[in-house]
Parts: structure tokens; C-alpha cells; sequence
């Protein structure tokens, strides 16, 4: 089969979008499928050698090592370019409509290329003229109304609610593009009753694959011990859907108990936010971020950890709780979105925005080192027999089988 897989902003090693298109994307190819990757930035995306990255190249305004630069004159007479600065200099987040314009203008020419067509979360105006042409499918993780709730409600006040409002103003576009689509992949029975819900969609319009775990780089390494105390998190630390500020809270509440841990953020906090202001608050001593490392490094700390926690108030899926399972470490998670469904019988479970829970749940493992070791193991069995990108990648081939079907019948 010839795929192409349409991605609009993905980090190929951070975030669960890049990830999925990362490992989808080698996983069919492993099955002898022919993929092209259409990617906008990063400009960095690679997967391997036998799958070719068709850059789309835009503003990348977003850059993080230059972000909100100024463009060249030159460059804002493409008016795709002129969009997208526009929509960036009014505080928007105009990629997933212009990726989705670049894509249609790359690939309205090359359609006899491709048996089928997959986005990746876009819903971009562009890439609903693609589905009208060609067999077409697109993956939601999760309702991103839900993201732009929490948010709302974090807002300490009528401007910054203003912004978050005007930063989701794309959500009106992917509403009105994701009812025109027939063919939805999501990754959780959780999220497709969410994004049905918020999307008010028909239940036949869903396929639920769900989402694979890098069980080659995801797993237990018996040569480095684990720490007593000490516990892992893998957050965007100033998202208010990831919940950590729940997690800091629970941390102070077992370090006035008396208790020894210490609590490992993989990732970065933002200068002066409201994570960063928070510790300060409580007086933590026992908290640290790594910033970014490298897949080697990310496993040890996994392998070094007693625990892991997921304190997210809503996942789609939730790759954290899966890779944590692949480590052989126990987790703590909260309920929120498809949590449950991932972590099942492999973990402690707890409602979500609830500190206490979380500490009380933290503390059984910590008091008893047998119960985490055996579900440690049953997360370990759980990802294996569930969870592996040859599973999601021979589902997925089964969904487009059947697009593919569907749109002869209909043609």
C-alpha cells in the first residue's frame, strides 16, 4: 500500500503527535508498506532511511531558537506566508490552516502516488479538498476543546483568558472539517466518546486503534538500581491539563509526613511561571527538572525511579503511563480521559486534580515495596500483550483497508 501520512507540527522525540507519527510511520514501512512523511516543522524530522520526509516549508514563527522572528520582505510575498505571520502577530495559532493550504497545493498534483492519504490531527481546510479526492483518514488523540477548557479556567484573569481564546481560535476550523470526514481513527474508547460529545459526531464514524509503545527503547534496564523515594514525572511542566501542579502539592503534604523522596520532572518549567512560583510557594527543596536529554538518559532515570506518576487531568491515551509500564515501574495515575484503559490492573489509580489522593496512593507503593514490584511486572506483561507499534500499525492498515473500500462504493 502506498501511504501518506500528513503532519503538521510534530517533534519526532517529544510529544505524543510526533511520537505517534514517528513510530506509525516505521512501523507500517517494517510491514512493507511504502510511506511519505508530509511534515511541516520541525525541520529536524527524520524517522529512517527507507522513509522519505517531504518538508513543507513555512514560517516556523514558533522556533524555539528563534522564536517570533521577524520574516523578510520576500517571504511575506507568498500569501500562505502572509497568513500565517498575520495570524502569529494577533497571538493565533494559524499552523494547522496553513500546513493544511501547503499540503493541499503540494499533493493536489501527486494523488496518483498514494492509495490513501492519513492527517494527523490538522482538520485544516486544505486537507478536507484532499479527502474529497482521494481515500482519506484522520487521527484525533483526544477533544482539543478539552485543553482550551482547562485553560479558561486557569486564566487568572479577562485578558489572559482573551489570549487563550484567540490562541484556540482554530478549534471553530477543525469543528467544521472533522463533520465533513468520514473516516475518524482515535486512540482511546475514552476519547472517542469525548470528541463525539464535544464534536457532536456519529459513533460510525470512529476507529479505535490505539496508540503503541517503543518497547526497544521503553524497557526495564536490571543493571542500574532503583532508588527508594524517588519519583518520576514526565510533564509539559505549565500545561494545566498535565496536572503537575497537583503532583508538587502531594509532594509537600508526604515531605511534612516525614518521608524521603524526591521528585524527578523530566522536562523544562517556563522562567517565572506558574509551576516555577508554586515550588517557591510550598518550599520545595526536593524537586528537579532535567531539562532536555537524550533517550539513554530519559530510560536511567525511569530505571532509577521507585514510581511513576501521571497527574494528568485529561489524556487521550496517555504515552507517559505506557512507557513508564514498559520500564517495569510502578504507576500512580489519575483517571482523567483514557488513563484507566492504558494503566488498568498495572498501577493505582485516583480521580484527578486530587493532591491527597495522590499522596495517599504514592505513599502504599512507597510502604510496600512487594506491591510495586508485582505491578511493576503486570505493567511490564500489560504493554507487551497491548501496546506495541506492530499492533497499531496492523489495526491501522485494517481502517484504511476499509476507507479505501468505502470510498470505491461512494465514487
Amino acid at each position: 500500500m502506498r501511504i501518506g501520512i500528513l503532519s503538521y507540527r510534530s517533534n519526532p522525540y517529544c510529544g505524543g503527535q510526533g511520537v505517534y507519527v514517528r513510530h506509525l510511520a516505521a512501523a507500517l514501512a517494517d510491514l512493507g508498506h511504502r510511506v511519505e512523511v508530509i511534515s511541516g516543522p520541525p525541520q529536524t524530522f527524520s524517522i529512517n532511511h527507507q522513509i522519505p520526509v517531504t518538508r513543507l516549508e513555512g514560517l516556523d514563527l514558533y522556533n524555539p531558537q528563534n522564536p517570533f522572528r521577524t520574516p523578510a520582505p520576500a517571504e511575506l510575498c507568498d500569501p500562505v506566508n502572509f497568513l500565517e505571520w498575520a495570524g502569529v502577530s494577533t497571538m493565533g495559532f494559524p499552523e494547522p490552516l496553513t500546513f493544511g493550504i501547503r499540503a493541499f497545493l503540494h499533493l493536489k498534483d501527486r494523488l496518483h502516488q498514494f492509495d490513501i492519504l492519513h492527517d494527523n490531527q490538522c482538520l485544516s481546510y486544505g486537507t478536507l479538498m484532499l479527502s474529497r479526492r482521494i481515500p482519506f483518514v484522520t487521527t484525533i488523540h483526544h477533544p482539543i476543546t478539552v485543553d482550551r477548557g482547562l485553560e479558561l479556567d486557569a486564566a487568572p484573569n479577562a485578558w489572559k483568558r482573551f489570549k487563550v481564546m484567540r490562541w484556540y481560535s482554530f478549534i471553530g476550523m477543525q469543528l467544521r472539517v472533522a463533520r465533513r470526514l468520514p473516516h475518524i481513527i482515535t486512540v482511546s474508547h475514552a476519547s472517542k466518546a469525548d470528541i463525539q460529545s464535544e464534536f457532536s459526531l456519529p459513533a460510525e464514524r470512529f476507529h479505535v486503534v490505539e496508540n503503541g509503545i517503543d518497547t526497544e527503547r521503553f524497557k526495564p534496564m536490571p543493571h542500574i538500581e532503583r532508588e527508594p523515594g524517588r519519583i518520576i514525572v514526565t510533564n509539559s511542566a505549565d500545561t494545566p491539563l498535565k496536572g503537575l501542579a497537583y503532583l508538587l502539592i502531594a509532594v509537600r503534604k508526604l515531605t511534612d509526613e516525614g518521608r524521603r523522596i524526591r521528585l524527578i520532572v523530566i522536562g523544562t518549567p517556563k522562567k517565572n511561571g506558574a509551576i516555577e512560583s508554586l515550588i517557591r510557594t510550598l518550599g520545595l527543596t526536593n524537586v528537579s527538572f532535567t531539562g532536555h536529554i537524550d533517550d539513554e538518559a530519559f530510560v536511567e532515570h525511569y530505571a532509577r525511579a521507585a514510581i511513576a506518576v501521571v497527574p494528568s487531568l485529561y489524556e487521550g491515551f496517555g504515552l507517559p503511563a505506557g512507557e513508564a509500564m514498559a520500564c517495569g515501574v510502578p504507576v500512580v495515575s489519575t483517571t482523567g480521559g483514557a488513563l484507566a484503559e492504558v494503566v488498568g490492573d498495572a498501577g493505582i489509580l485516583v480521580p484527578p486534580a486530587d493532591a491527597d489522593a495522590l499522596a495517599a496512593a504514592i505513599a502504599r507503593l512507597l510502604d510496600h515495596p512487594g506491591l510495586a514490584r508485582d505491578l511493576g511486572k503486570i505493567g511490564y506483561r500489560r504493554v507487551h500483550e497491548r501496546f506495541t507499534w506492530h499492533q497499531a500499525a496492523q489495526r491501522t492498515l485494517d481502517v484504511y483497508r476499509k476507507v479505501i473500500r468505502a470510498d470505491r462504493q461512494t465514487r
